[in-house]
């Protein structure tokens, strides 16, 4: 078997999925094409298994091994996206740049409620003035 052909493949491969990674701004997107960049690296490793007759097949088991950490992060990065687009309306990367806390927009844990349900614009209440409030 020539080498060539599959090595030629998984470099096409891996070239569509680095394009998919840089242009796109769907992170779907971003994520298919981290898979088609996976599928490349497996393909490599077992081509490179049959070719040099490894009698461990030592190319297959880490195939086995980089499928099983793909499935792991396609599950874990779909559950992000899907939180991001529930919270933004939106799944494009470029949004998600402004998810930073910053101070003063209400995110912060200085713009926080304090201690018995105070606000900013309200003082915290004491415990005699709540059973006081209570009482009336």
């Amino acid at each position: 078997m020539h080498l060539a052909y599959p090595a030629v493949l998984a470099v096409l491969l891996f070239c569509v999925g680095l394009y998919g990674v840089l242009a796109r701004r769907n992170a779907i997107l971003v994520l298919m094409s981290v898979e088609l960049m996976l599928n490349a690296v497996n393909l490599n490793l077992v081509a490179f298994d049959v070719w040099l007759r490894d009698s461990l097949h030592a190319g297959q088991a880490l195939t086995l091994f980089t499928i099983a950490i793909a499935a792991a992060e396609i599950g874990i990065g779909l559950a992000i996206v899907l939180a991001v687009y529930r919270n933004r309306g939106t799944s494009a990367v470029d949004d998600l740049r402004d998810t930073a806390e910053r101070p003063g927009d209400g995110t912060g844990p200085d713009d926080m409620p304090g201690p018995a349900g105070a606000t900013a614009d309200e003082p915290a209440r004491t415990d005699a003035s709540q059973k006081a409030e209570a009482t009336a």
